[in-house]
């Protein structure tokens, strides 16, 4: 039975008056004791068979039985890696971090594995070796990653036993062991009690305890970062951790508390996303930001017996949709910051989000992805969202599989615009500012898609290292303005923070049209007034302009591109061919000189988008002028 009543109470969806930055959509509409009146107790809220339910699992696994039994059994035999002290320590030393992050990851997919493996067969064949991932991770030290255990106190990256500090890695795992002591404690007393002692005491001690106790967290927004910055740690990490207290935690009037913690820290990530719903951070992202609220906001849906919601609202729906109008297509997304141009997100989480919206285009979305692929299920550590893709996997297969989405989207508020024509060219610029989150410096920015295929391109980003994140961020080159689609004004290229931006935007729907002002994104020595990047899409081609006034001319300016397959240059023509996917750039080449610089691609986050190499047109001018315009146009052949 609902809670209509206090859902009424609730909502009050049709006021959707708030202040932009001050929404509070949770936390304003309820109180602790208000959510003690309505919490689902006991675990009595978990969708999923007990483990001793055999009928239960056989009917939520279907044809999936055998498989997830033969993914377990190979890991009957996995060896524990051990996560040695130097491992830590390299993050320190190099900014080396996947040294300590693969093995983590390994042992814990193994564990996953054999996990599900004991839940579809349930004959306690694989409950030692479950036993012995169980007892490793109780041992260590920290579950946090190397990366991330610059929270404690120390700012050292080795783990510190006399503090604890919460990271995606730790409350993921913690979330994961949550429900394998679910699931399995009372076998594991049937063994021995210290397995499910430890395993309880481990996750209060190191998700639990210090969720409850310490503010200080940068994700939980409790007490904001100088940039006022919100992304998507926050959901996630608070998502993570209910699970870890909604799974083991007993008393009522404690768990309304947690409850509306939570509320309170996930308030300030839907206070800092904009209205329009958009993900700065990139279609990656994605199943991280928006996907990971979807998450939260399931889970509170599940534990209040639909008493708090948020699917009426249509931000939540916006937030949804996005990426389904990302994806251009041939598995490729707009990518702008840290996103890679390749789609990643779960099709079983854009099912589950659509219908909790009743967004049919969602739905129709997932299902057309589906259709492409042998399995939609998720594995590893995310463990709700691997048990939620078991249980709605029938009904997404047996959904209408459809993409359609509007020829123009306009994000106003994070400054995204995409336009698609009859001949299927699609284009995405974007405004914004240069301190959003996973930021580039990439103000004014574009790229372009020819038949699904991308033509002009931004690289995204290579793997993850100290420098990523680090005052050396700006020194990669992936991060920086002139290795993107943009110009490098009197030889200056955009520079980092808030105040560096796009101004005076102006988008003309009907003609295809947008136009802004990018001067402001360059710092003072760049001796730039104004700056005018317009585009308009036109029925067979793209017409790119920089009309430019400058307080002096100092350099001469280069217009940079950014593009991959075969690249040929002859006179004013720039001849693309990306897998028989054919397209001309055109320029002045009385106005400008070109030259194509070849990147290689050693990183294989970038290469396995890429492939070994792209490269880096530069069209340089031939004369200073104060004041100008520069012309480019793309079309197909």
């Amino acid at each position: 039975m609902k809670n209509s009543a206090f859902l009424l109470i609730f909502l009050c969806t049709s006021l959707f008056v708030q202040a932009a930055a001050e929404r509070n959509l949770l936390a304003q509409y309820t109180t602790p004791e208000k959510l003690a009146g309505i919490l689902v107790m006991n675990r009595h809220w978990v969708p999923y068979p007990d483990y001793s339910n055999r009928t239960g699992w056989d009917k939520l696994l279907g044809d999936h039985k055998n498989d997830l039994i033969k993914r377990g059994e190979k890991q009957l035999d996995y060896q524990w890696q051990v996560i040695k002290a130097t491992d830590y320590l390299e993050y320190e030393r190099s900014g080396e971090r996947n040294i300590m992050q693969n093995p983590n990851s390994d042992n814990n997919n193994a564990l996953s594995d054999l996990v599900l493996a004991e839940l579809a067969e349930g004959k306690g064949r694989f409950l030692d070796q479950i036993i012995n991932g169980v007892f490793y991770n109780c041992e260590r030290t920290s579950w946090v990653l190397s990366a991330h255990l610059t929270a404690q106190l120390s700012k050292r990256t080795l783990p510190d036993h006399t503090e604890q500090v919460i990271d995606l890695g730790s409350g993921e795992l913690g979330a994961f062991l949550s429900w394998v002591y679910y699931f399995f404690h009372e076998e594991f007393d049937q063994v021995n009690p210290v397995i499910s002692k430890r395993l309880y005491d481990e996750i209060k001690r190191k998700i639990i305890d210090p969720y409850r106790n310490i503010d200080r967290f940068w994700w939980m927004a409790f007490q904001p970062r100088p940039d006022g910055m919100v992304n998507n740690w926050n959901p996630w990490t608070n998502f993570n951790c209910l699970q870890s207290i909604a799974l083991l935690e007993d008393d009522r009037e404690q768990l309304s508390k947690d409850l509306y913690r939570s509320m309170l820290s996930v308030d300030k990530f839907i206070n800092y996303v904009n209205e329009d719903g958009a993900c700065e951070e990139g279609p990656s992202y994605w199943g991280h930001a928006a996907g990971k609220l979807y998450d939260y906001l399931q889970l509170v849906d599940y534990i209040t017996d639909g008493g708090v919601t948020l699917f009426n609202h249509p931000m939540i729906k916006d937030m949804g949709e996005y990426i389904s109008r990302s994806y251009v297509g041939n598995n490729w997304v707009v990518n702008f910051a840290d996103a890679s141009a390749k789609f990643s997100a779960p099709e079983s989480l854009i099912f589950r989000y659509g219908k909790a919206v009743n967004s049919k285009e969602m739905i129709g979305f997932a299902t057309y992805l589906a259709k492409q692929k042998e399995s939609t299920l998720t594995y590893g550590t995310d463990f709700f969202r691997v048990l939620e893709s078991l249980y709605y996997d029938a009904e997404l297969k047996q959904s209408e599989a459809v993409h359609v989405v509007p020829d123009i989207i306009v994000y106003p508020e994070t400054q995204f615009y995409y336009f698609k024509n009859k001949h299927d060219f699609f284009l995405a610029a974007k405004g914004g500012y240069n301190a959003e989150s996973h930021n580039h410096n990439d103000a004014g920015t574009f790229s372009l898609w020819i038949d699904k295929t991308p033509v002009l391109i931004d690289a995204g980003v290579g793997t993850y290292t100290r420098q990523t994140f680090g005052p050396e961020r700006y020194s990669i080159w992936t991060m920086r303005s002139n290795y993107h689609n943009l110009p490098s004004v009197n030889g200056v290229e955009q520079v980092f923070g808030k105040d560096y931006k796009a101004a005076d935007i102006r988008v003309n729907e009907k003609r295809k049209t947008l136009s802004l002002d990018i001067a402001g994104a360059y710092p003072e020595k760049a001796s730039v007034k104004q700056w005018i990047r317009s585009y308009q899409l036109k029925d067979k081609e793209l017409i790119v302009k920089d009309k430019f006034n400058l307080k002096k001319t100092l350099q001469f300016n280069e217009i940079h591109f950014m593009l991959w397959g075969d690249i040929n240059i002859k006179g004013g023509k720039v001849n693309i061919d990306v897998d028989g996917k054919k397209a001309v750039l055109l320029f002045d080449n009385n106005t400008f000189e070109a030259s194509l610089e070849t990147i290689s691609l050693p990183d294989v986050r970038l290469s396995r988008v890429w492939g070994n190499e792209i490269y880096r047109l530069t069209l340089k001018a031939k004369k200073k002028v104060v004041r100008g315009e520069y012309v480019y146009k793309i079309i197909s052949e």
